[in-house]
């Protein structure tokens, strides 16, 4: 099993397919709205905006776990981030990346790629997970500033 092989729920209650991403590279972050990581909204689109035309897709992840940082519903996340962001990424529906409700997505990335110290539980907001054409996984902790993943970014992409 891959990333490839799963759904997301989406906005709306629509559900976002993740094999239409196949043969793509896939950026997973856990986002929330008041949380001093925030600002790194600015620089996931900075990167959605340079490598979605080569095949990065950026996928945000609403989640409240963390401090409650994210407290907002589908439709004020959507307007924090156009409006203070101008964020074009795909954001998921809010969903919980730890317990007994994590999105089966997220239980899967913890899997693929342990984080610091071998935890394999997310610890903040702003985790991301590169995910190559072929499935691989790579973790990303969350003081990581998304401009710190180019490198890993174009080599996934080939370049």
């Amino acid at each position: 099993m891959n990333v490839h092989d799963f759904t997301v729920a989406m906005p709306g209650g629509t559900k976002q397919d993740l094999s239409a991403y196949k043969g793509n590279v896939i950026l997973v972050v856990n986002t929330a709205s008041k949380c001093g990581f925030t600002p790194q909204y600015k620089g996931l689109e900075a990167l959605h905006r340079k490598y979605a035309d080569k095949g990065l897709v950026v996928l945000g992840f609403p989640c409240n776990q963390f401090g409650a940082q994210e407290p907002g519903d589908e439709e004020e996340i959507k307007t924090f981030c156009s409006l203070n962001y101008d964020v074009s990424f795909p954001l998921a529906k809010k969903v919980d990346v730890n317990g007994d409700n994590a999105d089966p997505l997220w239980t899967h990335l913890k899997q693929q790629q342990a984080g610091l110290l071998g935890s394999r539980g997310i610890k903040w907001n702003f985790t991301k997970f590169l995910v190559t054409p072929d499935g691989k996984v790579k973790r990303f902790a969350p003081t990581d500033e998304p401009a710190s993943l180019v490198k890993d970014i174009e080599k996934a992409l080939g370049e």
